[in-house]
């Protein structure tokens, strides 16, 4: 699922001044809509590169086939709802029957993709739910904010539309996108605040990241290994102090490396970088997926996880490659089959941590017999993409 955050900038937000604040505070967050009155879009082309949702400006019905004019460049999704059944401008129909559909909107624009719908009762719940069959885009918003129209909704439309929530508050949105585990697929953000923006589209990156379950395998052995093609990760955001990548000679077993978050007495630390091994070494992708260590390059994605599994995205801003002394270390892993074991090489470097189950520990000072946290997936890859087949690594 692509979560969406989208925020509500039309005529009801006051003047163009204000609506022009909401919407630049939206892009300068990363919000991927924004939705307007038709009158607008061009002003929003100016301000940057975002996705544009509009309400048509008047009750004509428009040809799907009418050319871009004078009315301006065209959005990229078109509302219907607003001035009509939708936010009860025009009654809603006592008996839904043969009419709660998108159809019944589409009348007021030919064009439209989307749908929106204030839950004013249970028929404007009924409504929308009818309208979301035939919806890409089915935005609900709910008087006084609760959760169980929303529920409704997200258990009885499944995978029809893209179910989209109206919320005015990070908060808001947080619970929406957490609401009966799967969540909304977007939110609709009506708030001035540029923190409220902001934290809508936090919780949305939060929502979308995967959870990794970290498990501990038994040190079997640490021996130096000679001279090899060693490779920094350098990304284009900072690293907390328990967060790091995932990196091994093994696709099945990758270990935790921290960041160089710490300070040491012989280099300042570079909470930027991680220190991830040799060349022929994976490092888990945010697709689930694994690249060689030799092939990143500024500009790819790579996993940033902590120490409870938590991940994100990270940028490569740059990729070093020196040639360093290296420790080989090995580890066993219990499995449902057995023992599996797996290993990589890490330089033989202090400022160079791994996750332990005492803590962070360097990799000099790592023993036979230490626990040291990895992400073990019993998966053979081909290309970075898992398979299923057989494939023996030593």
């Amino acid at each position: 699922m692509t979560r969406t955050v989208w925020v509500k900038a039309d005529d009801e937000v006051g003047d163009w001044e204000q609506r022009k604040r909401r919407i630049t505070a939206g892009i300068e967050a990363g919000v991927d809509w924004v939705l307007v009155d038709e009158s607008d879009v061009p002003r929003v082309r100016e301000l940057g590169d975002v996705n544009v949702a509009a309400f048509r400006a008047d009750a004509d019905v428009v040809d799907e086939a009418e050319p871009e004019d004078a009315a301006g460049e065209r959005a990229d999704a078109y509302i219907v709802g607003k001035d009509g059944e939708g936010d009860g401008t025009i009654s809603m129909p006592e008996d839904l029957s043969g009419s709660a559909d998108l159809s019944t909107l589409r009348r007021r624009d030919d064009r439209a993709q989307g749908v929106y719908t204030r839950i004013l009762d249970e028929r404007y719940e009924a409504f929308a739910e009818a309208a979301a069959a035939d919806a890409e885009y089915t935005i609900v918003v709910g008087e006084d904010w609760t959760i169980i129209p929303l529920e409704n909704l997200i258990a009885r439309v499944g995978e029809e539309t893209h179910l989209v929530a109206g919320v005015t508050s990070a908060a808001e949105a947080q619970t929406a996108f957490e609401t009966l585990e799967s969540g909304s697929d977007g939110v609709l953000v009506d708030a001035d605040s540029p923190d409220a923006i902001r934290g809508a589209v936090e919780a949305r990156d939060a929502a979308e990241r995967e959870r990794l379950e970290l498990s501990y395998a038994t040190v079997t052995e640490v021996e130096q290994a000679g001279m090899a093609d060693r490779v920094c990760i350098d990304t284009g955001s900072l690293m907390d102090h328990d967060e790091g990548m995932l990196v091994g000679s093994m696709s099945r077993g990758l270990f935790f490396v921290h960041a160089e978050t710490a300070e040491s007495p012989y280099v300042a630390s570079r909470p930027f970088r991680v220190n991830a091994g040799a060349v022929h070494a994976y490092v888990r992708t945010p697709d689930g997926g694994t690249k060689y260590l030799a092939g990143l390059k500024s500009g790819d994605e790579v996993q940033v996880v902590d120490t409870e599994g938590r991940t994100r995205e990270a940028i490569v801003g740059r990729v070093k490659i020196e040639k360093r002394p290296m420790f080989r270390v090995e580890a066993e892993v219990e499995t449902d089959d057995g023992v599996d074991r797996v290993e990589t090489l890490l330089q033989n470097a202090e400022t160079i941590k791994v996750a332990t189950s005492e803590g962070r520990t360097a990799v000099t000072d790592l023993e036979a017999g230490d626990e040291i946290a990895l992400y073990y997936e019993d998966v053979a890859r081909h290309f970075g993409e898992s398979v299923e087949e057989s494939i023996i690594e030593k």
